[in-house]
């Protein structure tokens, strides 16, 4: 008897809510201007040698200085409500993730939102979710799809972490990078959308950013160094390799299916090795994910969609695929989604 490879095991959603939608559209934008690991070497005390080993980046992209997150959010989502096939007034909320925001007030999604022309609109910032933003802001945009009178959500993750970093510290500066990334859900019928999802935190000032809160700054800080993120590279590691792998399982076992099941992976793009250390821990060949590192570096909520875009450009997911989205932040906060993909033709 003939067996047909092609036939998935069954999933269900672990809260037996209407989760269904596509990701009708999908874009990504970075700025024009690349940096490359030599001539960060100029006036850090690093090389190219060790940034690829230790990071696995090559470049990243830095945005000009009369340029604003807003613009870069602007450029992506254009791509998605057009790979959606919808129009602007069409949209029906628009929920952004970043550390870095045009503004304290007014909103940043608001901004976008007025740029857009997406006058039924309603804007939703998260500003604290760091590079795990991706993960709460799609959550969030499947919850809001239930409502009967949303039918279609934006979601945004953009970051200018080069405004971020101190250009003298070695242990952030190579790191980061600026990028916008955007998805189109869509409300749908079909058998797809999320299935589970697993989140999580632990307090933990591993990763921080002092400047602009209330609480005192630290002792030797001075305004302008405490907007700049200081962190323990060493304890991200840590705590990066065991919480996505088990994070991973979790939503999987959640959604009733096996690791094994999983037909592509969609990481934060915080270190290669991080990447590959997950896979390894999962059992997983590195082929079945995309790593955009790179090129790009680490950029905070828009990794994810950045990994995400190549992911459904390249066509390394394909219709009916499942799904795993998994990421960390600073805080720390982590979390992982299990979609069933499709996208309405």
């Amino acid at each position: 008897m003939k067996i047909d490879t092609c036939i998935k095991p069954p999933a269900v959603n672990q809260s037996g809510l209407d989760t269904s939608f596509s990701i009708q559209g999908t874009g990504f934008y970075v700025p024009e201007h690349v940096v490359t690991n030599e001539m960060l070497t100029r006036d850090l005390d690093t090389s190219d040698e060790w940034i690829r080993e230790k990071i696995g980046v090559r470049e990243r992209r830095y945005l000009p200085d009369d340029l604003a997150t807003s613009d870069m959010c602007v450029s992506a989502s254009l791509d998605a409500i057009r790979d959606a096939g919808i129009s602007c007034e069409e949209i029906d909320a628009i929920v952004l993730a970043t550390t870095t925001p045009d503004h304290r007030v007014p909103s940043t999604a608001l901004i976008v939102k007025e740029k857009l022309g997406a006058k039924n609109a309603i804007p939703f910032d998260l500003t604290q979710g760091a590079c795990a933003g991706g993960i709460f802001a799609i959550l969030l945009a499947s919850h809001l799809l239930q409502n009967q009178m949303i039918k279609n959500v934006l979601v945004i993750g953009a970051e200018v972490l080069s405004r971020s970093t101190d250009p003298a510290d070695r242990a952030t500066r190579v790191y980061f990078g600026d990028a916008a990334g955007a998805i189109l859900l869509q409300k749908t019928g079909e058998d797809c959308g999320l299935l589970s999802w697993h989140l999580d935190s632990s307090l933990n000032m591993a990763v921080t950013i002092h400047g602009a809160g209330t609480a005192p700054l630290p002792e030797g800080a001075d305004l302008a160094s405490s907007h700049y993120i200081r962190m323990n590279g060493r304890e991200v590691w840590k705590v990066a390799t065991q919480k996505m792998p088990d994070s991973i399982r979790n939503v999987v076992q959640k959604a009733g299916l096996q690791v094994s099941d999983i037909d592509h992976f969609v990481m934060h793009q915080a270190n290669l090795n991080i990447i590959k250390e997950a896979m390894r821990s999962l059992d997983v060949p590195l082929e079945k994910t995309t790593v955009t590192i790179q090129e790009y570096a680490n950029t905070g909520a828009a990794s994810l969609f950045s990994a995400l875009h190549h992911s459904l450009t390249e066509k390394a997911v394909k219709q009916g695929d499942y799904l795993v989205i998994s990421a960390i932040g600073a805080g720390f906060l982590w979390g992982s989604l299990c979609l069933k993909y499709n996208k309405n033709e």
